[in-house]
Formats: C-alpha cells, structure tokens, sequence
C-alpha cells in the first residue's frame, strides 16, 4: 500500500519510507491510501477472538501488503504483551485501561509497535547507517518511545521535553535509560519540542548527515496501531452483552490517539460517536463550535499530555473528513475542562465509586458524565496509570498512593538530560556532533 501526504504536494511512497521518513517532504503527515472496511462477520464474532487475533486483522488491512503475514503477526504479538481491560466504573460508563503495558501509559501500543516495525525495515534494507529517531513529548511519549526502543540495534532515540512541564515520574523513564536514549531538556513548552522535531526533518543539511524518523504520533507506525485496542475494547463489551450505541470519550491532545479511534470506525467499527474532551487547550472545541481552526500556544495544566496548542494529527481528521466541519461534527463533540473541574471530578469518583482516575481519564470521564445518553454505553480511556501523577492524585485524595513496581524501578535511576534553548540552531549544532 502507499501512503500519501495530507498536504498532497509529493508523491505517494511505500510503507518502509513512510515509517522511516515520519513527515513528508511537503511537511504533511502520511496517511494509507486506502482504509479497508471489515466484514459485517468479523465484529459479529469479535467476542469471540483475543486481543492478538483482533490486532493481526485490523494490522493486515493496513501493513499485510507490505509485511508478510508471519512476521507482522510476530510484531502484533510482541508489542501486545499486556492486555488492555475494560472496567465498569459505573451503570454505563466504562473505562478502558490503558495502563498496564511497561511504562504504565497508552503510547506503550503505538511506541512498541513502531520500533520493531523500524527494526524490521532496517533489518531488511540491510543498511549499515543508524537510524536516528527524535521524539517530543509533552509527557507519556517519550517513556513509551524511549523504552519500546531500548537497546535495538541500529536506532539511536532522542527525546526532547519541556522543561519543568512533566512529572518526575514521567521524566525518570526516560531520562535514567542510558544506552541508546538521550533526553534534551528544553527550555520551553511542548509546542516548542514539536517545532524543534519538525524542523529537524525539513533541513536539508541534517538530513544528508543522519536518517532522521520521528515516533510521535505523526509517524503513521506510531499512530494506526492504537485502532487495535478500539477493536478489543468493542469486543469486551460484546461479551458483556452491552455493544450497543457505543460512545468513546478520547482525553485528546495530540490527537493522534482518537484519530485512530476515528479510522477504526472507517473501517466498519460500531461506534455512534467520538467525543473529545480539551483541558484548557481547547484549540480543537474551539473549531467545533466555529469552524475556524487558530492554533496558539499551549497552556500547562494538572493534565500535561493535552497541554498541546497545535495538535499535529489535526491535519488527519481534516483529510479524514475533506476539510468539512459539518462532517466532522457528525462524529465528534467536544468538551473542555479545567483543573479545577479534573481535580472535583477525581475527589467525586474516588468518593462514590472508589476507582481513581488519573488527570487526563479525568477529562474522558467527565466528558461521559456530562454528555452520555440513558441508551447508550460510555467508554473513556484511562490513558496513563494514576500513580504517574502521584502528587496532583494524593493532593487531590487527602492519600497515599500505592506505587506499582514498575514505577518504583524507574525512581531509582539518576536523571541524565541535556539542557537547551528551543532555538532550532541550537538543536541543530546538536544532532550535526551526532552524525
């Protein structure tokens, strides 16, 4: 299959140049030329197959003309070495656990995902030049990336994140790897790490020195793969006997996670409705309720992942839906919140059901509550585990909070970053001493 820019000013190319180029040359995102419905029969029975089994199908539709049926369900296999369960918090509302895979947060799919199929390409090129990989993250990304990435032969990881702006349990999963994974901590906002990644792939210079590829969501082996737990989380219901009328709630920052929420549903998925709950990056409510998109610079909140101003994968819903806000309305709403309202929102649901949401699931929860209708079945995603925002959670509980394992581990390493400027000469002089 060939994959085509959202800006269409370049020529289609092959799946392995997509994954490892990232961004277009024309600085559009790649997106599949085509999206494959399902068979009608495939989600009659979906109840009946596991999570592998989904993800190897909904996989093939996108990657099985490029990868042989072997080795992709063996990439499948390995990046889903966890489930991801869905949890009735209460009557009709459902969260969906995105926690439990090695760092505890959503991008453990997408991120796992994209570093063995680069790791496969590579293999197969033959080629003897590394593979640089440079990575923004306002948060949960570069954990997830720097870890899925860990010690592979050929790939070096650079992670940019904003100064002072993720929680030190964030920061230590990637910045106490070592290896092959570099922190840079930059002295500004999210926003600033994305510009900063983005203008490294169009400089010409850099791009002679190094093979640069990016694993944030804009990268399509980084974001199509998070369809899979869409497709798992409708079969859970079907087993609960409660696939009806099925609404998610997607904590959207990025927007790369509800995207592939929204190319499920091209490809047959019974969804009813998305909606999109904003904190106070609201950029994309904003456009729902005008029609007009005006990107600005984001604003730091108790749910940092979200704290986006200008989210790449804006540009995939708007190639989605041919640039229309009435289509996009027909599948989407939005909603926005502040702290105040996520930290009432976790204080509430912890008191009268006992299940502690993190900051973001917050967002998707509240979006439930306020939005669901009595015949309809609510799922939100729990998009990173609560202990990853220990002292906003604790703050908010008046409790201790338990910290698995996993998270415990990472706290014991010795933080190494880099400190720099987000002025793109800066981070270029950088990434020419790596070359």
């Amino acid at each position: 299959m060939k994959y085509y820019s959202t800006n269409h000013k370049t020529s289609p190319v092959a799946l392995a140049e997509a994954v490892k180029k990232g961004l277009a040359p024309d600085k559009g995102l790649y997106m599949p030329e085509k999206i494959a419905r399902l068979p009608e029969k495939f989600f009659e029975n979906i109840g009946d197959l596991n999570f592998h089994d989904i993800a190897t199908t909904v996989a093939t539709a996108f990657f099985g003309e490029d990868i042989p049926a072997g080795d992709l369900k063996k990439i499948v296999c390995d990046t889903l070495s966890f489930d991801t369960p869905v949890v009735n918090v209460h009557d009709n509302i459902f969260s969906l656990e995105l926690f439990h895979g090695p760092t505890l947060a959503f991008k453990d799919v997408g991120g796992r995902f994209m570093a063995r199929m680069l790791s496969y390409f590579i293999r197969q090129n033959g080629s003897r030049r590394k593979v640089t990989v440079i990575v923004a993250t306002s948060g949960d990304t570069g954990s997830a990336v720097a870890n899925g990435f860990l010690g592979v032969e050929g790939i070096d990881v650079i992670v940019l994140y904003p100064e002072g702006k993720v929680s030190e349990i964030q920061e230590k999963q990637f910045t106490t790897l070592g290896r092959n994974i570099t922190a840079l901590e930059i002295a500004g906002n999210f926003d600033d790490c994305q510009r900063l990644v983005k203008s490294a792939f169009m400089d010409k210079e850099l791009n002679g020195m190094l093979t640069l590829t990016s694993a944030n969501s804009i990268n399509v082996a980084r974001f199509l793969p998070q369809a899979f737990y869409y497709f798992n989380a409708f079969a859970q219901l079907q087993r609960k006997g409660v696939a009806k009328n099925v609404v998610f709630c997607v904590p959207s920052g990025n927007f790369g996670n509800i995207t592939a929420g929204l190319i499920a549903l091209k490809m047959g998925l019974p969804v009813k409705r998305f909606i999109a709950a904003n904190n106070r990056n609201d950029v994309f409510l904003e456009y729902l309720q005008t029609g007009v998109y005006t990107p600005r610079a984001s604003v730091q909140t108790i749910a940092n992942a979200m704290d986006v101003g200008d989210p790449s994968n804006f540009a995939r819903v708007m190639d989605l839906y041919g640039n229309s806000v009435e289509a996009v309305r027909k599948d989407i709403s939005g909603c926005r919140y502040t702290d105040e309202d996520i930290r009432q929102t976790i204080a509430e649901v912890y008191d009268k059901y006992g299940y502690i949401l993190d900051p973001h699931g917050a967002c998707g929860y509240q979006g439930l509550a306020d939005n669901l209708r009595p015949d309809e079945t609510g799922i939100f995603l729990e998009t990173a585990h609560p202990a990853k925002f220990k002292d906003t959670v604790e703050s908010i509980l008046g409790k201790d909070m338990e910290i698995p394992a996993k998270l415990q581990e990472f706290m014991k390493g010795e933080k190494k970053s880099i400190r720099m400027s987000a002025d793109f000469e800066d981070f270029k002089d950088y990434l020419k001493t790596r070359a």
